[in-house]
């Protein structure tokens, strides 16, 4: 997928768990989850600019997500917003499933993924549509931002309860 669909599958992923702060009173912490989803959803695409470094390789691994959610996780930490552990279990989520969520998306494409190497390497391809196919990328967007603001608006309903 490209950038729009990529932001859009953050997005998406980053959804509940906004929901799930804002119905406990974190609404900035949603707000820093959600910024923190986007800003980190091309993150594996910035193999495309390291000389060596494989297209669809070691940043489109499950180690990767984790080794992202853990380094957030001791940012969340130690951000003030929230309780530590809130902090730190919130960026871990956003990490690693951010990533996860790129890797997703690609795994919609012919390309496909290896999430598991090098451990597995199985190929990961739904071959669902090109990842150069703007009707798809502006799609996942559009679902993306739907799911965020159902998001906010589920996590708003419950916390006026």
């Amino acid at each position: 997928m490209y950038q729009n669909g990529h932001y859009g599958a953050a997005l998406l992923f980053v959804a509940p768990t906004g929901a799930l702060l804002i119905a406990a009173g974190f609404v900035e912490l949603a707000l820093m989850a959600g910024a923190t989803a986007v800003a980190l959803a091309m993150v594996p695409d910035l193999d495309q600019r390291v000389p060596g470094v494989t297209h669809r390789g070691s940043t489109h691994t499950a180690w990767f997500a984790l080794a992202v959610g853990l380094l957030l996780a001791a940012v969340g930490t130690v951000m003030a917003v929230a309780p530590s552990l809130v902090g730190a279990v919130t960026g871990f989520v956003v990490g690693a499933g951010t990533i996860a969520s790129h890797i997703a998306a690609d795994a919609l494409t012919p390309a496909g993924v290896r999430p598991l190497s090098p451990v597995d390497d199985t190929h990961y391809s739904l071959n669902v549509v090109k990842a150069k196919n703007p009707l798809a990328n502006y799609a996942l967007l559009g679902l993306g931002i739907a799911g965020a603001a159902l998001g906010v608006w589920v996590g708003s309903t419950v916390a006026s309860v």
